[in-house]
């Protein structure tokens, strides 16, 4: 996997003030301090998108299983991102591609012209 990606997706909540996947799993597992665990319970009650996290993680039964589950979700998602790129890659390189070609053969169309009017003059 190429470097870009694994930087460009490593957390999706970096650039959020979202708590960081290791604190909300050890909140649903109940390792973080009273404090903190208040700070994670006031992100919470204002972020659907965490308190949707923590719901999908409390449900499981085995908590000590879900950190290789999100390694393993998250190299599932990482393969599917870096798939859509190449795909995305793939149609800019043919269009460049064709761009190209329509180019040529302007040019040697407007020789062919240009050439046939002064020879027949």
């Amino acid at each position: 996997m190429d470097d870009f990606m694994k930087e460009e997706y490593n957390d999706l909540f970096t650039t959020t003030q979202c708590p960081a996947q290791q604190e909300l799993l050890d909140y649903v597992q109940g390792r973080l301090s009273p404090e903190k665990q208040h700070e994670v319970e006031l992100h919470l009650a204002d972020c659907e998108l965490c308190s949707e996290a923590v719901e999908g993680l409390a449900a499981f039964r085995q908590k000590e299983q879900i950190p290789g589950m999100l390694k393993q979700m998250k190299k599932q998602v990482l393969r599917k991102l870096r798939t859509r790129k190449r795909r995305k890659d793939q149609v800019a390189y043919f269009t460049q591609l064709a761009i190209i070609a329509l180019v040529i053969l302007f040019i040697l169309l407007a020789a062919f012209w240009t050439y046939h009017f002064m020879t027949h003059k």
